[in-house]
């Protein structure tokens, strides 16, 4: 054989002894890649993704995109030729496996806490938008979830209205940690209650609902920390004036929270918020309309773009780290409240976007 042909034949079996031991050596990494977008003006699957009943609603126009991201599952391990190739690629970011999934959490794990921050970012959506509209909504403290083998298992149930501790009145969930921890483990502690069934009740019949129950409690110590405790966390329970249902399945996470806000926005006023132009953004949103920072922004902007989008609301936190790697033709406008959202849509609905607050890498 040739000396030429040999080498050749000896390179190319390198090679592919390289490519298969690539494909079976596995790396602790997970791969961040664009997801896809879906207007939260629009309809997915024939059905609305935003539908109000019991209140007046306007014809609305244009885009207001909330964006995703997908990631490999926790139970995928990728391999070294899928590690390199994402590396490589510019539409798509690999990242240590622990960054996605800490503590060694399970794929379900993930997707149960994603469904949970999915739901509560819709309710903080419906809060800031009926609350910048001027629309009362009126809220409690509830028992969000107990904990197993805890004081509180069997004697409070998720959905229980908290009114006090130890005969204080609760206005905030964060009250009742509060009051709960000036005890020493071991210390009884009372809670004033509504049973769930109850306020579900009337809630329902739409009267407000009467009769309290006190529970006494013992506390415990709290894990690797001296406090009392009792096995619960508490949370805040809306009533809202009217129907506002956001249909979207397989999403999850909070991220989504100023994008629904801003349709539910749009929905309820008249005239058009976007004035036909696509706009596509992300953010959590609290109670009170504050815009929050988010995972793969830089993946979110390529998926904003690849749909069309020209604008980007982009939290502030988020806007050095979206600066630095933009896609053509989109802009980037920062955004900390949900007031600073809409002044925004409405430079670009009349064209004077030259004042539109911008990001930038410094």
């Amino acid at each position: 054989m040739p000396r030429r042909t040999a080498t050749m034949l000896a390179s190319t079996l390198v090679l592919i002894a390289l490519l298969c031991a690539g494909v079976l050596i596995k790396v602790p990494y997970s791969e961040m890649s664009p997801g896809p977008t879906v207007n939260t003006l629009g309809e997915v699957d024939g059905a609305p993704v935003l539908q109000i009943t019991g209140h007046k609603t306007y014809k609305t126009s244009g885009h207001l995109n909330m964006t995703t991201v997908r990631v490999t599952g926790a139970d995928y391990n990728m391999n070294l030729v899928e590690a390199v190739y994402g590396w490589l690629g510019h539409d798509s970011l690999v990242v240590p496996h622990d960054t996605l999934y800490p503590d060694g959490k399970t794929e379900q794990q993930s997707t149960q806490e994603n469904a949970e921050e999915f739901s509560q970012s819709q309710e903080s959506a419906k809060v800031a938008a009926l609350t910048e509209l001027g629309i009362p909504v009126s809220s409690r403290v509830v028992v969000s979830t107990v904990v197993k083998d805890s004081p509180a298992q069997g004697k409070l149930h998720a959905g229980d209205v908290i009114k006090a501790v130890d005969g204080t009145a609760v206005k905030q969930p964060e009250d009742v940690a509060k009051l709960v921890t000036r005890h020493k483990p071991g210390q009884d502690v009372t809670f004033t209650v509504i049973p769930a069934k109850t306020a579900a009740a009337a809630e329902k019949s739409g009267k407000e609902p009467r009769g309290t129950e006190k529970i006494a409690l013992t506390t415990a110590k709290a894990p690797k920390e001296n406090r009392a405790i009792v096995g619960i966390q508490a949370g805040t329970d809306h009533t809202f004036p009217f129907d506002i249902d956001i249909k979207l399945a397989d999403v999850g996470g909070p991220s989504a929270g100023l994008m629904f806000s801003l349709g539910i926005i749009d929905k309820l006023t008249p005239g058009q918020l976007t004035g036909g132009k696509f706009v596509a953004g992300t953010g959590t949103i609290d109670d009170k309309g504050k815009v929050g920072p988010i995972g793969g922004i830089n993946m979110k902007l390529v998926g904003a773009r690849n749909a069309g989008a020209r604008y980007f609301l982009t939290p502030d936190d988020n806007c050095k780290s979206a600066a630095s790697d933009t896609p053509d033709g989109l802009t980037l406008v920062r955004v900390k409240t949900i007031d600073d959202a809409k002044k925004s849509l409405d430079r670009i609905r009349s064209g004077d976007t030259a004042g539109l607050a911008s990001c930038s890498t410094d």
